[in-house]
């Protein structure tokens, strides 16, 4: 039979036991029925809720007032070793580094035959997480909101402009919003749907990795006065949106042709 990415895939992918194999799995994951009402419409009617609670209802500055407060009306962890040198800068490095380990499964497995079977997933993976952190870049350039540390509430020099607010004449430029840092842990949450595609069992904690690596790069820089709490979710949002939109473009028609042959 001549070799291809789908055979060898479907030879990986059957379980001694009786268990169920990788294509079933997915399948029963994947069922159309539920699959988007779990994956797209709750976690965006969540995040429209959140959205509301914390940008147009006040929580946002509820919360940094509180911890501006308690360091004595200042940020006290702004120019902190562990916060900036090691969460700050350490993280950011420790996710690039991370996206080049996948560069280079991926260039291992297109060199080797073995490895067929994890191409597409791998590049996918690569594909999402470049794709979900340049998307908030860009962003951060565009919507020209400004991080707590600059207002004058908590001690800098500008008013707070939401952000669909429009700014005064030389009011100058902001790029503090979606949360850039945040976003190098949010983009991993592919990792949910690299699994999925792969080993459905270790989705959960592929997509729990992911919320604990952006949550305490977006913690330390709120403690930071770097961000509101609206700029993560934000971020989240975005990466988990491109997460699902390329998993649906790359891995759903290949996974749904493995299915077909290993049902044959």
């Amino acid at each position: 039979m001549q070799f291809s990415e789908n055979n060898a895939l479907v030879a990986s992918a059957r379980l001694p036991d009786g268990k169920a194999s990788q294509p079933a799995l997915w399948a029963k994951a994947t069922k159309t029925g539920t699959f988007y009402q779990q994956h797209l419409w709750l976690p965006l009617t969540g995040f429209a809720v959140l959205s509301v609670l914390l940008m147009d209802l006040g929580a946002d500055q509820w919360l940094a007032d509180r911890i501006y407060v308690a360091g004595g009306h200042a940020w006290v962890l702004q120019s902190n070793p562990l916060v900036e040198g090691i969460i700050h800068e350490g993280g950011r490095q420790a996710s690039k580094w991370a996206w080049i380990a996948v560069a280079v499964c991926l260039l291992l497995a297109l060199a080797r035959r073995t490895f067929a079977s994890w191409r597409m997933p791998l590049a996918y993976l690569l594909l999402s997480t470049l794709l979900a952190t340049t998307l908030v870049a860009v962003l951060k350039r565009g919507t020209h909101m400004d991080c707590p540390w600059d207002l004058l509430r908590y001690g800098g020099e500008k008013v707070y402009y939401g952000l669909f607010s429009r700014r005064l004449a030389g009011m100058g430029s902001a790029d503090c919003f979606p949360a850039g840092h945040a976003s190098a842990g949010y983009a991993w949450v592919a990792l949910y749907f690299f699994f999925l595609a792969t080993r459905p069992r270790w989705r959960w904690w592929g997509l729990g990795a992911a919320m604990v690596l952006g949550m305490v790069f977006g913690i330390a820089q709120q403690l930071r006065g770097a961000h509101f709490l609206s700029h993560d979710l934000w971020a989240l949002m975005l990466c988990w949106l491109v997460a699902l939109l390329l998993h649906r473009m790359m891995l759903v028609p290949r996974m749904r042709d493995v299915r077909k042959e290993a049902a044959a």
